[in-house]
């Protein structure tokens, strides 16, 4: 998958990208995405929408990542943790991960496609609430 995002994605920019998707949800559909928990039912919302229509993963790269980069970013401001790399381990995936501070590894980017492709069957809510109670890792996977 080709994804020709400005600035490119890197740790550092996952925050403005989050910030473009926010600005671009409000524009288009008045969603207001205002970094809360609760928001990201409505990050569903819109993503069933995608599907719905019929689109791809490829079709809407760009702002599928740009979602995942916001759901990322509810991570850092609610759990805490940063934003890093993906571990090579995991070539097939998007190559930004949220490490949470008790070194778990989340891959919102990664739950936002899955819900394209996989519809209601993949939840980004169930993660998350993984994440942030603290129990297993929050995406079924080993830690690395």
């Amino acid at each position: 998958m080709q994804v020709h995002l400005n600035p490119p994605l890197e740790p550092g920019s996952a925050p403005r990208h989050a910030a473009a998707i926010v600005a671009t949800a409000a524009d288009i559909s008045d969603a207001e995405l205002d970094y809360s928990p609760e928001s990201i039912e409505l990050v569903e919302d819109i993503v069933d929408g995608f599907r719905a229509e019929g689109v791809t993963g490829e079709d809407m790269a760009e702002s599928l990542v740009a979602f995942g980069c916001y759901v990322g970013e509810i991570l850092t401001r609610h759990i805490g943790g940063a934003w890093g790399y993906a571990p090579a381990a995991h070539p097939e995936t998007v190559p930004l991960v949220v490490r949470l501070p008790d070194a778990r590894e989340c891959h919102p980017i990664d739950w936002v496609f899955g819900r394209l492709e996989f519809g209601a069957d993949v939840s980004i809510r169930d993660p998350y609430a993984a994440a942030d109670t603290g129990g297993g890792p929050p995406d079924g996977r080993t830690p690395a």
